[in-house]
This record gives structure tokens, C-alpha cells and sequence, in this order.
């Protein structure tokens, strides 16, 4: 979780548009994005604890010194290096499992999207921080971020329509619901980065959402290929409705059959 400390210059206390799908054919594709996902998020987590381990042996002044001070323009840049920070062994253990799990699922539909996504969760949640945490505080901790990804996770499946996507989203919800319970007001505990990192997930899953067309169905194919149909011409059949060249049958009885036959043979 994300947290927040006085400050004071001593170590801190710690604290597809269109039809649903499953999509069954792209087995292949989602395999090979989990494998991406799971590196990039190890390769994460690595970087957190190796800072993790600096920011310790240094007294953890690196969070005090680049973690986000409310209302200080010279804080804003580092909401950019405060989800890296924290302050305490506790924090980064209790941040770890749900930034992976959610980062996992958040980037295995493609890396691109995934770090989009990371942006505009990390801007989300410090700006919350920057614009609402309590004065005379300092803030870190990659918990607004992990929102961020559990907002995106919940959402995309409904903005992109895909069923397997809103089945993670639902089952991530329950099996972290306690998760929610951050989201309210706590003493000692960022919870405007919460709130603004889960906000920030959520136009995430609605900027980022599949856009591509879908395939039309074979029934909308089939009257797409058929040709229009003339007021008093049969619809052409096989061995019906053709003569040799081309030319069609038009009913002799129809009152404007000789302009159809006349327009059928200038070729129009």
C-alpha cells in the first residue's frame, strides 16, 4: 500500500468492438504475452527491491527526498520515482504479491498497452496524492499503481467485450475485495493515491479498449455479397434469372419492364 510519513529528518516510522468472444483461436497469442508479462514483471519487482535495499542502508532518506510532497511544485517529478519508493520492509512486502498478480494480468494482452496503462496509473495516483494527501506528509509506495492496474483489470473485459477478460476481472474483484476497504479514509495510509490510481485503471480499460472491427458474421457476409434486388426482377438463383452474357430475366408484366431491360442492357 501506499504511504505517507511526516516529515522530519530522521528514518520514518514504518508504516473487438461488436460480439462477445472467448477467443478460442488465439491460444497461441495469449501463451506467448503471459510469458512477456511474467518477465516484465519480474524485471519490475527486481528493480523495486534492489532500490529497496539502497533506500534501506541510506536511513530511508531516498523516500523522504523523492517521495511526494503535497502541494510542492518542486515534489512534482517525483511522481514519477515514488511508486519505487518505500518505508519500510512491511510496505514492499504487502505491495509485492498484488503488483505482480495485477501487473501480470494487466500486461499479458500486450506490453505496449501495459506501460500506456502504467503511465497514466502513475500520473493518476500522484496527482491524487500531490493535489489531497494531508500537508507536512511525504508519500511513496507502489500501492497507487497496483490500483491502477486492479481498476484496468476489472474493467477491460467490458469496454473490450471479451468474455474470458471479464471472468479475471470478476474473480480478481472477489478473491481482493478486502482491497476496497483502502480506498477509505485510514491514518497513515495514502489512500488518495488509492483512489486515484484506481480511477486512472478505469479511463485506463475505456482510452486503451480494442477498437479493431470484428469479422462480420456469415449471415451478414451473405447479404453483404448479394446483389440489390430490382422491383419487378426475380432474385438471381442458380440456373434461374440469367441468360448467356449475363443479361437477366425481367417480368414482362412488371410496368417498367422495358426500362429495366433497357438499363440492363446499357449495363446499368
Amino acid at each position: 500500500m501506499s504511504s505517507r510519513t511526516a516529515i522530519r529528518g530522521g528514518a520514518p516510522e514504518p508504516a473487438r468492438r461488436g460480439a462477445w468472444t472467448l477467443d478460442p483461436g488465439q491460444a497461441a497469442d495469449v501463451l506467448a504475452g503471459a510469458r512477456r508479462a511474467l518477465f516484465v514483471m519480474a524485471g519490475v519487482l527486481a528493480v523495486i527491491w534492489l532500490v529497496q535495499v539502497a533506500n534501506w542502508a541510506d536511513g530511508y532518506r531516498l523516500s523522504q527526498q523523492y517521495g511526494i510532497v503535497p502541494r510542492d511544485i518542486a515534489s512534482l517529478p517525483h511522481l514519477l520515482t515514488a511508486p519505487f519508493l518505500h518505508f519500510s520492509w512491511t510496505h514492499i512486502e504487502g505491495n509485492s504479491g498484488p503488483l505482480f498478480i495485477f501487473g501480470f494480468l494487466a500486461a499479458y494482452r500486450g506490453i505496449a498497452k501495459f506501460a500506456a496503462v502504467t503511465v497514466v496509473a502513475v500520473l493518476a495516483s500522484g496527482l491524487a496524492d500531490w493535489f489531497f494527501a494531508p500537508a507536512g506528509t511525504v508519500g511513496a509506495g507502489a500501492s497507487g499503481v497496483v490500483f491502477g492496474y486492479f481498476g484496468y483489470i476489472i474493467v477491460r473485459g467490458l469496454f473490450d467485450r471479451r468474455g474470458i477478460d471479464v471472468l479475471i476481472g470478476a474473480i480478481m474483484a472477489l478473491c481482493f475485495a478486502y482491497q476496497f476497504s483502502v480506498l477509505l479514509p485510514h491514518q497513515g495510509i495514502g489512500w488518495q493515491a488509492h483512489v486515484g490510481g484506481a480511477a486512472g485503471g478505469i479511463v485506463s480499460g475505456w482510452l486503451f479498449r480494442d477498437r479493431r472491427a470484428r469479422a462480420p458474421g456469415p449471415a451478414q457476409a451473405a447479404r453483404a455479397a448479394a446483389p440489390a434486388a430490382r422491383p419487378g426482377i426475380p432474385p438471381a438463383s442458380p440456373g434461374q434469372g440469367a441468360r448467356p452474357g449475363g443479361k437477366l430475366t425481367v417480368d414482362p408484366s412488371h410496368p417498367r419492364a422495358e426500362l429495366y431491360r433497357q438499363l440492363d442492357e446499357m449495363g446499368l
